[in-house]
């Protein structure tokens, strides 16, 4: 029985895994000189595997997609996913946070490692072959030795989301699909910055990090940490409520997030004699040059009154341009939705072809839990393969 695999991320390597276990002949093609480019670039700056903290506050962070995916984490979960990196002789520890790390920090070691693995395991690989999608019953290929079709007795499709394109998820398979009447949930940006358009006064504070705040957008609320950019706010702080900011909800920042209302009202009715209100600011607030910056740029004209001023610290309103690019979102909301698909994570109207990682309708924030679904899926699918196909 021959299986293939469209797409060298975590999703398609971990059911390439699995079914070069069960003793399926697995191939591995990937548009991309190399496989897991994305993988390793999510390690650039500390390779956040999983996000290690109980199974229900854990599976609440998959919003709607929480219900169909549960199955999938509950057999491969946090622990899971740290055993299996220590499997392959990474080293692991979890920060204060509960967001688990290699030791070394970085992806290349691990995917080296995992790579040797499924080629020992007998998984064959290509790279640079493209797909383009079908002719007649065939899946077509654009290779460096021209065009290829292909009939393998199952396909998994994963080949990720919409964004990154240069590392290979350019949702061109969007396409290929509806072609064949799937009906697709739109892709739109998750997990990504929003545009601000700064006033001159904030030039100093470019690239300064925003602690000690709440971002706050509808329900939602992040004590995450965010960066002022040149182009507006990044960082986890800020990618954490990026869907309600999507779905219409405004954007608050509470700069004191540690004291109630009441608090800084009375901190700010203080006599401040003859110093100016910036002073008065500093010195019984102590919000510090980055906070007071938002303060200054989103807050203007400032009410007298000190419950009212207080109020607006507890509330900045901030006002923005919208989402970034979806090119530059970490991920993707949208794709194949689960209503399209089986138990086994199989086209319902395709046989044969099943859908893993993040090309499915599911999005969760940064902190692990992108890679933990996306090892899931890759998994599940992977075994549904090796006990239809055994």
């Amino acid at each position: 029985m021959t299986c293939l695999v469209i797409g060298g991320g975590p999703a398609g390597l971990m059911a390439a895994e699995e079914m070069a276990r069960a003793g399926l002949q697995v191939l591995v093609v990937d548009a991309k000189p190399s496989l897991g480019r994305k993988f390793l670039m999510a390690g650039k700056s500390g390779l956040n595997l999983t996000k290690d903290e109980p199974f229900d506050p854990f599976l609440s962070a998959y919003d709607e997609g929480a219900d169909p995916l549960r199955p999938m984490l509950e057999t491969f979960g946090p622990q899971e996913v740290m055993a299996w990196a220590e499997g392959l002789g990474q080293s692991l520890f979890t920060g204060t946070t509960g967001r688990v790390f290699p030791d070394v920090m970085k992806a290349s070691p691990l995917l080296r490692a995992w790579l040797a693995r499924l080629a020992e395991m007998g998984v064959e690989t290509r790279t640079r072959w493209r797909w383009i999608g079908w002719d007649g019953d065939a899946l077509a290929f654009d290779t460096p030795e021209g065009r290829q079709l292909l009939r393998p007795d199952a396909t998994v499709l994963a080949l990720g989301g919409a964004s990154w394109q240069r590392l290979g998820s350019d949702g061109v398979w969007a396409g290929f699909l509806q072609e064949k009447g799937i009906e697709l949930a739109p892709f739109q940006p998750a997990n990504v910055g929003l545009r601000v358009a700064w006033s001159d006064h904030m030039a100093p504070l470019m690239g300064q990090p925003i602690k000690a705040v709440a971002f706050r957008a509808g329900t939602s609320i992040s004590r995450g940490e965010a960066v002022i950019s040149a182009t507006g706010l990044e960082g986890g702080g800020i990618y954490t409520i990026s869907k309600a900011v999507r779905e219409g909800a405004g954007l608050t920042i509470d700069l004191l997030p540690d004291l109630s209302e009441e608090e800084v009202a009375q901190r700010l009715a203080a006599p401040r004699g003859k110093a100016s209100l910036s002073n008065h600011l500093r010195k019984k607030l102590k919000l510090g040059p980055v906070r007071t910056g938002l303060l200054n740029e989103f807050g203007r004209p400032f009410p007298d009154d000190p419950a009212a001023l207080a109020r607006l610290i507890k509330a900045v309103p901030v006002a923005h341009q919208g989402m970034a690019d979806m090119d530059g979102a970490i991920s993707t909301a949208g794709g194949v939705p689960f209503a399209a698909l089986d138990d086994a994570l199989m086209l319902r109207d395709l046989p044969g072809i099943y859908c893993a990682g993040e090309m499915l309708d599911w999005e969760a924030p940064t902190g692990g839990y992108l890679l933990t679904a996306c090892f899931a899926t890759g998994r599940w699918v992977g075994r549904s393969i090796a006990s239809r196909l055994e």
